[in-house]
């Protein structure tokens, strides 16, 4: 009969649990794991596969039952969800972009059900969500992301710390890049419609009597349809750029030194 050694016990539960902790706080936060449109079983199912997969790279040096190991489970859903929180900015950023879009073609008042956010967007804002989302998974984001996450308990291991002052003050930094983002994206689209508004302001100096917002508005929809349709191109480069930032300081906070 097998005798099970409760010290092995013990490092066995604190390598699940730590793991858990900082897979499920990635989970709860980041774009495309965090997902409400997933169903909860499927999200479920991601942590726990995802916590079995990564529970041997968690070393458990601190009784899970202690003080000491209720604060760590804590710093392990901050470090996770802080990590995945940068990537959130990036994809609200582009949301934010399509917003703008949407109003420099009069579409501010189109709108659908956000099943992420709870409410109502724009439907450009869902669009450019979908299309950053399908190329993140082209460019293997998510299999990077895991990665990182691996990488993170070398360098940051459960026990040792969590982020500090400076990680999330360079957070909060990363945040202003949410509204510098969102006109990089924008701007090609939000430029051409507005020499379409200028072109409109001079025929209403021109012809005071004639109705524009009859006339102007089928042509500024569909105007901003073709601006949107060519725009599209760069969607790809500017949301590479946000990432390439993101990628930056998620590397930043794990301590793994850098992007890949």
């Amino acid at each position: 009969m097998t005798e099970v050694d409760l010290a092995q016990l013990q490092a066995w539960v604190g390598s699940l649990l730590w793991a858990m902790g900082r897979v499920g706080g990635l989970v709860m936060v980041a774009p495309v794991f965090g997902n409400t449109t997933i169903p909860a079983r499927i999200r479920v199912a991601i942590v726990m596969l995802l916590t079995f997969v990564l529970a041997p790279l968690s070393p458990a040096t601190v009784d899970p039952m202690s003080a000491q190991g209720v604060a760590t489970m804590v710093g392990q859903v901050l470090i996770g969800a802080a990590i995945g929180f940068v990537l959130k900015l990036v994809f609200e950023a582009v949301s934010f972009g399509g917003q703008m879009v949407s109003q420099s073609m009069s579409l501010g008042f189109s709108e659908v059900v956000n099943p992420e956010g709870g409410g109502s967007t724009p439907v450009l804002s869902q669009l450019y969500m979908v299309l950053v989302t399908l190329i993140f998974l082209a460019m293997n984001g998510h299999l990077q992301l895991v990665a990182l996450l691996a990488e993170s308990f070398r360098t940051l291991p459960p026990g040792s710390g969590v982020i500090g002052a400076n990680g999330m003050h360079a957070i909060v930094l990363f945040g202003a890049q949410l509204f510098s983002g969102a006109v990089r994206v924008a701007l090609p689209a939000v430029t051409s419609l507005l020499v379409v508004n200028i072109g409109f302001a001079a025929i209403s100096r021109a012809a005071p009597s004639m109705n524009l917002f009859a006339v102007g508005f089928p042509i500024t929809v569909t105007l901003g349809i073709v601006v949107l349709w060519l725009s599209l191109r760069s969607l790809p480069g500017a949301f590479q750029s946000l990432t390439d930032s993101a990628w930056s300081l998620m590397h930043e906070l794990a301590g793994t030194g850098g992007a890949p």
